[in-house]
């Protein structure tokens, strides 16, 4: 089998994956096609790997695949690339004067791995010590699952849905906490099932191991 330059790359690096940005690596032409596009052409390229795969597309239960999966990509799982998709987001102003920590812990998260894109699936604790302004509770949810429905790497995600909380809530008071299996360590590759991956970005008052302890101990207490 020849190697092309792209197989040679991919043996080079091996299982060590790294990557230094803090932004999700987009093209600057990444949003000129439209979603109907999109999904036209992910759906003839995957028939095609279906095909090389050996799979009878005529069969009834697969005929319809290459189109659930574009549909998937697009509209779903990797709907966090489109900056429209971005969750809006309303302050209110703080008249109870609440100045202690808030923490939103156990939302769900389903992203998907950028080395082989199968799923990330764990849960998300945030916390933020409110100033002048606080945010509707399902907001944090929201933001969690934009940044999470794109290919990720999980200390990227981690950063980005802190950043953006910063930004947000306009306070540094910010923590982020995220504990999550990989499939591409469970399902294939070491196989391993019982292990999962932990991430964290503190800032602010958080950097306080005090705070820190408090933030920890509501989500790992009776767990």
């Amino acid at each position: 089998m020849r190697n092309s330059p792209i197989s040679l790359n991919v043996h080079e690096i091996g299982d060590e994956h790294f990557s230094v940005s803090m932004e999700t690596p987009l093209r600057p032409d990444a949003f000129q096609l439209d979603d109907e596009l999109k999904m036209e052409l992910i759906e003839k390229h995957f028939r095609d790997i279906m095909h090389v795969l050996g799979l009878d597309l005529q069969d009834d239960s697969l005929k319809g695949t290459p189109a659930r999966v574009a549909k998937m990509f697009v509209k779903e799982v990797f709907s966090g690339l489109d900056p429209k998709n971005r969750p809006s987001v309303k302050l209110f102003e703080n008249k109870y004067n609440y100045n202690s920590m808030l923490v939103e812990k156990n939302i769900t998260l389903y992203s998907f791995c950028e080395h082989h894109f199968i799923p990330i699936i764990g849960v998300v604790h945030v916390a933020y010590i409110p100033k002048d302004k606080v945010v509707g509770l399902s907001k944090l949810n929201r933001i969690v699952r934009y940044f999470a429905k794109r290919p990720q790497v999980q200390e990227r995600l981690t950063v980005q849905i802190a950043n953006e909380l910063r930004t947000l809530l306009e306070t540094d008071d910010v923590a982020v906490y995220i504990d999550a299996k990989h499939l591409c360590v469970s399902a294939r590759g070491v196989e391993d099932t019982a292990s999962s991956t932990v991430t964290s970005s503190y800032h602010g008052k958080f950097n306080s191991e005090k705070t820190r302890s408090e933030f920890l101990n509501s989500f790992s207490c009776g767990q």
